[in-house]
Parts: C-alpha cells; structure tokens; sequence
C-alpha cells in the first residue's frame, strides 16, 4: 500500500514546497518563549542524557491535556528512557512543562522533555526523526503527518496512533486525499481507536484492519490530583454561599453569547457570579474587554484577587486551572460547542463532579457525549438563549443537579479502560517491533 501510493507524499512534499513562504511567514509569527525557530526545522537542541528516548507527539494544549495519564504512566512504567513530547503550540508546551512534577514522589520515573515538532517538509521531518532517534513514535489522536510516518518507517521505528479518533469532518476532508492518507496509515503499526466507527474510518482511508484495535477513549482514564482539588476547594470557600456557573474553553463570538445568558441569569439570581475561562490565551484581554462593555464587574484571576461580592464575572485568565474552576461552580457549560469548533472536553467538568451543559457543535467529542447522553449526564442546549434557561432551570432545581453529578461520574468509572489497554498494546509493539501486530494487539482486553 505505502509503495503503490509512493507517488501521493512527493506531490503532497512538492506542494509544501511551493507553500513554504506562507507556512515560514506564520512560523516566524509563533510565539515560542525562550526557543530557538529552528526546533521547527528539526534542529533540536543537544540531548540532555543518553537514555533512551519514547516520542509522545501531540498537536496542542487540548491533546496534552488528554494524554496526561498516559504520559504519566509511561513515565513510571518506564523509569530507564526519557520521555520526549512534541507539539506545535507554545501552550501545549507550558503544559507539558507543567507535568514534569506529576509523578508520585517515591516513584523513580522517566524524565520528560518537550521539543517543538518540525514542519513535514521531507528534509526538516527526516532530520527531527535522526536526530530524536526514539524508540517508539506515538502520535496522539488524529496527528497523522506523510513524512514525519515516513521517516520512522524508514529507520524501522515502530509507529502508534492512541486514543484514535476520526471526526465526520475530518473524515470527508481525508476522503478527498484518500490516496495521500492510504500511504500514510500504511506505514502505522498500531492504531488504538476509540470507537469502531472511528476503527472503521480509519480502515475505509486505507488503514489495515489487522492493525486497528477499539480500545475506547483514554478521556475516561482522567484523574484529580490533591493540588487541583484543594485550589478549588480554597477559591469555591472565598466566593461563598452564591450561585456560579463556568463557561470553559469559550471561543470568539461565544463569549457574547454566555455574557448575554449570564445577564438573563442575574434577572433570576442577582448574586450570580459566571466563571468565564477563554480557550486561547491570547484572548484573556479581549474578553476583559467584553465583560466590561457588557457592564459586568469584573475580576481576573490572573491579578491574584478572588471575586468578592460584588463581583458578577470572575475571567479565569490563567493557564492549567480550568479544572480547579469548574470544581467551584453549580454547573458548568462547556464550550466550543456554540459556535463550529467541534466541543471541548465534556469530561472535565464531570470528573469534578459538576453537571455538564453543551451547545449542539459536538463533532471531536461525539463518543463522550453519546456516552453522558445515554447516561442523563449531559443538557443539550440550541443556543445561547436556551442556554440562559437550562441554567436558570438547574440553578433552581438542586435535586436534578444532584442527578447529573452522579451520573457524570459513574459514565466515567464505568469507562475506564482504555489506558491500560493501550499501554498493553504499546509494550507488545516496542517488543515485536513494527511489522504485523501480534495477536495480543488485534484482540480486544
């Protein structure tokens, strides 16, 4: 398959090529604090020991996020490499920085490291592979780049794709280079799906189905370390005896929509105070700015205040603690899901045991929403005007928000599996090495 559709990476690295000046001019416009650009052509910094190296390679702060129990576990299952994750944001960055001390502290672990990813120009992807040189390439959910693939196949290195996911718009664009995508999942070892309509999107753009296993969503896999609960617990003990609700991972032209509910809410509750966490950071003044041109006192918590009485909107500008909020709140909205980004991650509210509201734009979470769905753990909302009105409905219904907190958790207990499932496959692949999986990996646990 990856010899017959050869063809598709040349015309695919020959358009990049004729791109370049336009993929340069926005590299030159990244933020990336304290690097060096080069990192993008695959120029990495001098390796920090001789240790072995396992590649964990996720797009964006979101992906890190998700993969955080995982990279957890590899590093203490494999305490003699060093774990290096990659990715192509600079918050997904931060938060893999933020990481390094989540381990057990009488655990000797793996030590972790982050590099930027190379853009998938043959040369720059060919040098970021010789110069990593990793044991085993893991790439995360739906990061499927033809030369980085390529280039692990061509030094033999056994290649992983967890916590597999394909988005029905994902899916219709890949179908148009399906030839492109054949030669590239051609050269996968491992595919963990999250669920067999995303294994048999996978297997229709020309993945073999004796790679793919379903092993479910390591989403469910999440845990609460003490320090998040007790951030939470301090801030929801300074707010005091009030309603609150979160908006989290809100996007432009969403914001406007939640302050315009918020303003219905305190109709209701005029001691209402909504926690609004934009997704991206460098929107944190923007979206001051729209708090305050809606009227609202307003509070940031980046100032190091917590809201007082006064206070109607707390902005949550700071980076890591969207957990730590929704644990503050009654309920929680979860956003990218009223405007056309596909939804953010309905379980972390829920993990924090808060009922968990949604608008309708759910395409990269639909395994998760089907399961809270199924579950009476999940309020569907149209828009921002029937968002007021679930919120007002549940501020005023204390045994219904009882019920969602309960279901919420228990779709996550009775979930859980999929991390174990995955290092599984992923110790026999480093083992047989790449190739055909053993039976081990087609077999479900």
């Amino acid at each position: 398959m990856t010899s017959r559709y050869s063809w598709t990476r040349h015309a695919y690295s020959a358009a990049l090529i004729l791109l370049s000046p336009l993929i340069w001019r926005r590299v030159w416009r990244e933020q990336l604090p304290g690097r060096s650009r080069a990192e993008r052509l695959g120029m990495l910094p001098p390796p920090a020991d001789t240790r072995p190296r396992l590649w964990l390679h996720c797009a964006s702060l979101g992906e890190v996020i998700a993969a955080r129990p995982l990279i957890r576990e590899l590093r203490i299952r494999h305490p003699g490499h060093r774990l290096v994750v990659s990715t192509m944001t600079a918050t997904g960055a931060e938060r893999v920085a933020a990481l390094v001390e989540d381990v057990p502290e009488t655990e000797t672990v793996a030590p972790l490291s982050h590099v930027f990813v190379a853009l998938d120009f043959p040369l720059c992807a060919q040098r970021f592979i010789d110069q990593l040189a990793p044991e085993l390439a893991i790439f995360f959910e739906t990061e499927l780049w033809p030369n980085l693939l390529h280039a692990c196949s061509k030094r033999h290195i056994p290649i992983a794709v967890v916590n597999g996911r394909m988005s029905l718009s994902a899916y219709r664009g890949y179908r148009r280079l399906r030839w492109l995508m054949a030669n590239a999942l051609g050269r996968i070892d491992w595919l963990a799906a999250k669920s067999e309509v995303d294994a048999e999107r996978f297997e229709s753009l020309g993945m073999k189905p004796s790679h793919v296993q379903v092993v479910g969503s390591m989403k469910f896999d999440m845990s609460v370390d003490d320090g998040t609960y007790r951030v939470s617990e301090d801030l929801h003990t300074s707010i005091g005896h009030r309603p609150v609700w979160v908006a989290g991972s809100t996007h432009h032209g969403e914001d406007e929509l939640v302050l315009k509910a918020h303003a219905r809410v305190r109709e209701r509750f005029e001691d209402a105070l909504l926690v609004i966490v934009p997704r991206h950071p460098q929107r944190f003044d923007e979206v001051a700015e729209l708090c305050q041109q809606a009227g609202f006192t307003t509070v940031r918590r980046s100032r190091g205040r917590t809201p007082s009485a006064k206070a109607q909107v707390y902005l949550g500008d700071t980076m890591g603690e969207l957990l730590a909020l929704y644990g503050t709140a009654d309920l929680a909205f979860v956003g990218g899901s009223l405007v056309p980004v596909g939804g953010h991650n309905l379980l972390e509210p829920a993990v924090m045991g808060v009922p968990v509201v949604t608008g309708p734009e759910l395409a990269n979470f639909e395994d998760v929403a089907e399961a809270l769905r199924d579950a009476g753990a999940l309020v569907e909302v149209a828009d921002g005007d029937e968002l007021s009105e679930r919120v007002i409905a549940l501020l005023e219904d204390a045994e219904q928000c009882k019920r969602l907190r309960e279901a919420g958790l228990l779709v996550i207990e009775t979930h859980r599996g999929a991390l174990e499932a995955t290092l599984t496959g992923l110790c026999h692949l480093r083992e047989e090495g790449p190739g055909q999986p053993s039976s081990a990996l087609s077999t479900p646990p």
